[in-house]
C-alpha cells in the first residue's frame, strides 16, 4: 500500500484528520520531526478519534531517516506543492507511491522540492487567486487518487 509524509506538520487536528484518513484508505502514516505539537495531543486525538490503533504511523527525525525506513526508490515519491506545473491526475500512481506533504504555513522547503524531478512536484488544481487547500483536504484528495488509480485495493 501507499505511505503518506507529512513533513514537520503544525497543526494537530489536520493530522488527526490524516491519521483517519490513512486508516480508511489503508496507507501508512511517516510523521518527520519537528512537530508543532505534541504527539497525545488531545486535539490530534479528537480528530484521529480511536484509529490510531488501526495505522502504522512511525514518527522520524529528518527526510533521509524517513526514506530508509520507507526504502522506496525515489522515483515513487511525489512531493505535492502549489508550485508544481503538473496536477495530480496526470500521473499514473503505483500502488506503493510516497505521497510527501509540507507543513501548514510554509509547503516543503525548497531543498525538498528540488530534490525531486518537476515531474514528481505535484499540484492539486484550484481557483486562481487561492493559496492552497487545508493539508488534510489535500492529503485526502491525493491519497483517494491514489487509490482509485489502483482499483480500491482493499475496499469493501
Amino acid at each position: 500500500m501507499f505511505d503518506i509524509v507529512l513533513y514537520q506538520p503544525e497543526i494537530p487536528p489536520n493530522t488527526g484528520n490524516v491519521i483517519r484518513l490513512c486508516a480508511n484508505v489503508g496507507a501508512h502514516l511517516h510523521l518527520i520531526e519537528p512537530l508543532g505539537f505534541e504527539i497525545d495531543d488531545k486535539r490530534l486525538r479528537r480528530a484521529g478519534l480511536d484509529y490510531h490503533e488501526c495505522v502504522q504511523m512511525q514518527i522520524h527525525p529528518d527526510l533521509e531517516t524517513c526514506r530508509k525506513t520507507i526504502d522506496r526508490d525515489w522515483a515513487d515519491w511525489y512531493a505535492f506543492t502549489t508550485h508544481a506545473s503538473r496536477a495530480h491526475v496526470d500521473v499514473q500512481f503505483p500502488i506503493d507511491a510516497v505521497l510527501l506533504f509540507g507543513p501548514e504555513t510554509r509547503g516543503l522547503p525548497a531543498q525538498v522540492l528540488e530534490s525531486l524531478p518537476a515531474a514528481q512536484r505535484l499540484r492539486i488544481p484550484m481557483r486562481p487567486g487561492q493559496r492552497s487547500l487545508n493539508l488534510s483536504n489535500a492529503v485526502a484528495v491525493a491519497a483517494f487518487e491514489v487509490w482509485r488509480q489502483n482499483g480500491f485495493e482493499g475496499a469493501i
